[in-house]
């Protein structure tokens, strides 16, 4: 149980109750709830693990001790006596906030206002001293199904017509992708950074879409925003369903945030794509156009490989990197950077840059250089424009081994959403919510994602405590790895 005055706390914090009642039209009488208490009720429903329905608001709020409903406004003193809340009233509030935090002809996506009021609420949610621990964040959508049934074939008509068909994964070997009628959930949340100390994986920001929406460009807007907010992008780490999409809608708005990118390849954007001046675009690198085909052709280790294959998958990897033309300069304004011959670095001896020839021979050298050398042999430096490597350039050479410590971070989005998944403690499977429409779902999910923050914190600061107990005794810290059989290895061990 979250106590009553740290949701209180992320309320007042963020401000979004007095923004909404700024916003919402004047009665003919004072409304006996208010927006503050409103959203109070949504999170203590939430954090009592009740689904998210409008009875179960009420029933929370009425649930609370006398003096605190009297403090809170649900038991208000009117002409003729004490007057407790009514679900009628909690489902009026509601229904006013949800219109005018709404869009007049709804899209599919989400207002402005609405937006903002969700990224308050998120950022409250995350403690002081956690907020410039780390500028790292994982990204991810899921599947957020409506609880209207999809309209019969051949017609648009049901109870939610901002909901839509969308895909999900289901993890099944017979069956990869699933159909399912609803929105797409999109949330960003906090990693450690690069060699940083570890930080709780808190929800950062989210949004809610519909499926006829892309995701991708749904959700970079949000991100994209948080350099203003006086929040600075660092590492963004995303798998290749975001990598794949149009540098317009994804790559370029994120580097000129500010962001890091890294991020896998989709198998499409892996290896050779075309060239440029003669150097052959590959991984988002370029790379000498006598560059061993096979290098350029690596794929990323397999979650199997034994450490012998993933040494001998890094040494390929570092090998490749000798052949990739060095970045001189950093991009700028206008997204422009130079870059230089491995050759004319020192990576490779290569006859047509003669001072090479004379560096050790434990480089690798190229036998057999173009009989018509084009700019980037012939040139001190090469000028590449922002559009050569906009989709797939990244921070780490994909896919060396550095890349892939980095990449292994981006595992935190999928216990973000596994933690909003629980059965334990509150589920977004179909029928959590029973409200229809883009803007109650959303206000509802970010309810979920801002209990959800305060039981990481809960869950942080007691592993802390256990840390600096054993750290008191002598002992090391307690290792949060399972150790696994396989059955495998069950079945073949020997019988007792």
């Amino acid at each position: 149980m979250i106590p009553l005055p740290v949701l209180e706390g992320v309320i007042d914090a963020s401000g979004a109750a007095l923004h909404v009642e700024d916003m919402l039209p004047a009665g003919a009488r004072a409304r006996q709830l208010s927006v503050r208490t409103l959203l109070l009720g949504m999170m203590l429903t939430l954090a009592d693990g009740r689904p998210a329905h409008l009875t179960r608001v009420h029933q929370a709020l009425a649930g609370l001790p006398e003096d605190e409903q009297r403090r809170l406004g649900v038991i208000a003193e009117w002409k003729g006596g004490p007057r407790r809340l009514t679900y009628r009233q909690a489902e009026y509030t509601f229904g006013l906030v949800a219109r005018t935090l709404g869009k007049r002809e709804p899209c599919g996506l989400p207002s402005p206002a609405l937006q903002r009021i969700c990224d308050d609420l998120l950022e409250a949610s995350v403690p002081e001293e956690f907020k410039d621990a780390s500028r790292s964040l994982a990204v991810d959508w899921s599947d957020l199904e409506s609880f209207s049934r999809p309209p019969p074939r051949g017609t648009s008509d049901c109870a939610d017509p901002e909901a839509s068909w969308g895909h999900r994964r289901n993890n099944l070997l017979h069956d990869e992708d699933e159909l399912f009628f609803g929105y797409y959930l999109s949330d960003a949340v906090t990693v450690p950074d690069e060699h940083g100390p570890p930080v709780p994986e808190f929800a950062r920001r989210m949004t809610v879409s519909s499926c006829r929406h892309d995701p991708v460009p749904a959700f970079t807007p949000v991100l994209t925003a948080m350099p203003a907010a006086g929040i600075p992008l660092g590492d963004v780490l995303a798998d290749s369903g975001y990598s794949h999409r149009v540098p317009r809608n994804w790559a370029s708005p994120l580097r000129k945030a500010g962001a890091a990118l890294v991020q896998d390849l989709h198998p499409h954007d892996r290896g050779p794509k075309g060239t440029h001046a003669g150097a052959v675009i590959a991984n988002g690198s370029l790379y000498c156009p006598r560059t061993p085909r096979t290098l350029l052709e690596l794929a990323p280790l397999s979650r199997a490989a034994t450490p012998q294959q993933a040494a001998q998958h890094d040494a390929k990897t570092a090998e490749a990197a000798r052949y990739k033309l060095g970045r001189l300069t950093a991009d700028d304004e206008d997204g422009y950077h130079r870059v230089a011959c491995p050759a004319a670095a020192g990576k490779v001896r290569c006859p047509l840059r003669p001072a090479s020839m004379s560096r050790d021979r434990d480089r690798p050298e190229i036998l057999q250089p173009p009989g018509h050398p084009q700019a980037c042999c012939t040139q001190q430096t090469l000028t590449v424009p922002p559009g050569v490597l906009a989709k797939t350039a990244q921070k780490h050479d994909y896919p060396s081994a550095a890349w892939r410590r980095s990449y292994a971070r981006r595992s935190g989005a999928e216990r973000g959403f596994a933690t909003a998944k629980d059965p334990a403690s509150n589920t977004i499977s179909r029928g959590w919510c029973r409200l229809t429409g883009l803007t109650p779902l959303m206000l509802f999910t970010t309810a979920l994602l801002t209990v959800r923050n305060q039981r990481i914190l809960t869950a942080w600061n007691a592993r802390q405590e256990d840390h600096a107990r054993r750290a008191a005794k002598g002992l090391p810290p307690k290792s949060r790895r399972r150790r696994r059989k396989t059955l495998t290895a069950t079945a073949s061990a020997a019988p007792p």
